[in-house]
C-alpha cells in the first residue's frame, strides 16, 4: 500500500462503499419475502458491519504503514486485499446479475420474479465468494506438475533425456515460516529425481530476514548434476525505503549469500559448463532484466562471451519479456526459462487453451512457447504475492525433458 497516495486509498473506499451500498439495495429487494423482522435485521447488521470494518482497517493500514513492523506490513496488507477480493468481486457480480434481471423481468411472471431473481442473485454472489474462498484457503498451495518435452537437433547425445525441474517466484515471506507448506513441494521434486533443479527468481518478497529458517527447507532439494538460480526483480530491495545504501546492500549481499547456504549456485551475468561424456552443454544466468519500469540488471552479451562455442544453451531470465528483446532470433540459445508473472495467480484453463487478465501486459506468461528452433517456459510460480489465493493457476513445478 506504500505505492498508492492516501487519495488513491481513500477513491478505493468509496469505491467499495458504492459498490456496497448498490449491492445492499439489491439486498433489500431480494429479501423482502423473508417475513421474520429480527433475521433480516440480522442480515443487514453484518453485511455494514463488514463492510466499514474493512473500509475503516483499509484506512487505518494506510495512515499507520510507517509505524508499523515489516514482517507485520506484508501479513495484514496480503489479509486486506484477501478480504477486499473476496468481499467486492462477488459484490460486484451479484449488482451486475440483479440489475439485469430486475431492468428485464418482463421474461418472468410476478410469481416468478418473486422466487427465481432472489435465487439466481443469491447464487451469482455466493459462487465467486466461495470460488475466491477455494483460491485463498485450498488452491494456493495445491502444487501441480507439469511434464514438458524439448526437442532441439542441437542437444549433445549425452543429454538424450535429462531431467530438469524449474521452480520460481517462492515469494518465501508469503509464507511467513510455514515451513511444513513448502516442503511437501520439496518431497514432490525429490520425488522426481532431477539431474538437475533451476530456480528462475524472486526468492523473497523485499528483505532478507524473510529467510530465517529456510536454509534448513531448501537445503534438502536433491539434484544429481547441480542446482543453478538468478535473481528476479524483487530480490534487489528496490520496492522498499532504505535508511542507507549500505543498508540496502547488506540486504542485498544476505539474499545473494543465501544461495550458497542451500547449495545453489547463482548466476550473476556468467555461464557455466556442464559436462557429461566429454560432452558439453551450457547454463547461462542474468541477472533481472525487464521492461520499464522493472530494471535492466542483466546483461546477456557478457553471459555468453565464453560459451559462444557451445551448441546448447540453456538461459535463466526471470522476466519473460527479455526473449523477447534480445534472445528470440538474436541468440541461438535453444531454451529460455523464465517466471516472473506467476500467470496473474489467476486464469482459466480448457484443454490447450488457456486464458488469464496478464495476457494483455505480457506476451508470453505462462506454458511453453516456441518460435522456431527456440523455446520459452515461463513457469507460474510456487509462491504467491498480493493476493493470497491462486484461482486456476495452480502454483507450479515444472519437469523437463531434454529430447534430441
Amino acid at each position: 500500500m506504500r505505492s498508492y497516495s492516501l487519495f488513491a486509498i481513500f477513491l478505493l473506499c468509496l469505491v467499495l462503499l458504492l459498490v456496497d451500498s448498490l449491492a445492499f439495495y439489491w439486498l433489500q429487494a431480494i429479501s423482502y419475502p423473508i417475513s421474520s423482522t429480527g433475521f433480516k435485521t440480522f442480515i443487514y447488521s453484518s453485511f455494514w458491519f463488514f463492510t466499514i470494518g474493512l473500509v475503516t482497517a483499509i484506512l487505518v493500514l494506510k495512515i499507520r504503514i510507517d509505524s508499523i513492523s515489516p514482517q507485520r506490513k506484508h501479513l495484514l496488507i496480503s489479509s486486506l486485499y484477501g478480504l477486499t477480493v473476496s468481499s467486492f468481486i462477488p459484490k460486484l457480480i451479484f449488482v451486475i446479475v440483479i440489475s439485469v434481471l430486475y431492468f428485464t423481468n418482463y421474461m418472468f411472471s410476478e410469481t416468478d420474479s418473486l422466487i427465481i431473481i432472489p435465487l439466481i442473485g443469491v447464487f451469482s454472489g455466493f459462487l465467486p465468494f466461495f470460488v475466491i474462498l477455494y483460491a485463498v484457503f485450498k488452491a494456493v498451495y495445491r502444487f501441480k506438475v507439469h511434464r514438458i518435452t524439448i526437442k532441439s537437433e542441437k542437444l549433445p547425445k549425452s543429454f538424450v533425456g535429462l531431467q530438469i525441474v524449474q521452480i520460481s517466484d517462492l515469494h518465501l515471506g508469503s509464507f511467513n515460516y510455514r515451513y511444513h507448506i513448502l516442503k511437501r513441494a520439496i518431497a514432490t521434486i525429490n520425488h522426481l529425481n532431477p539431474d538437475i533443479i533451476f530456480f528462475t527468481g524472486d526468492l523473497v518478497n523485499n528483505y532478507s530476514w524473510e529467510l530465517r529458517g529456510w536454509d534448513q527447507v531448501l537445503k534438502k532439494l536433491s539434484a544429481k548434476i547441480g542446482k543453478y538460480a538468478v535473481l528476479g526483480n524483487h530480490d534487489y530491495g528496490d520496492y522498499s525505503t532504505w535508511e542507507s545504501k549500505s543498508a540496502k546492500k547488506e540486504n542485498f549481499e544476505a539474499i545473494k549469500n543465501f544461495f550458497a547456504t542451500i547449495d545453489f549456485q547463482l548466476l550473476l551475468n556468467q555461464a557455466v559448463l556442464i559436462d557429461k561424456n566429454g560432452e558439453e552443454i551450457a547454463v547461462i544466468g542474468v541477472e533481472n532484466w525487464g521492461n520499464p519500469p522493472f530494471k535492466q540488471y542483466g546483461d546477456l552479451e557478457k553471459s555468453l562471451k565464453k560459451v559462444q562455442e557451445v551448441p546448447f544453451k540453456i538461459l535463466l531470465s526471470h522476466d519473460p519479456s527479455h526473449w523477447t528483446e534480445e534472445v528470440v532470433g538474436a541468440t541461438d540459445i535453444a531454451l529460455t526459462l523464465s517466471g516472473h508473472t506467476h500467470g496473474m495467480q489467476a486464469g482459466i484453463r480448457l484443454k490447450n487453451k488457456k486464458w488469464s487478465p496478464i495476457k494483455y501486459k505480457y506476451e508470453h506468461w505462462a506454458g511453453l512457447y516456441r518460435q522456431n528452433h527456440q523455446y520459452l517456459h515461463v513457469n507460474r510460480g510456487l509462491g504467491w504475492l498480493g493476493f493470497p489465493g491462486r484461482l486456476g493457476m495452480r502454483p507450479e513445478i515444472t519437469l523437463i525433458e531434454l529430447e534430441k
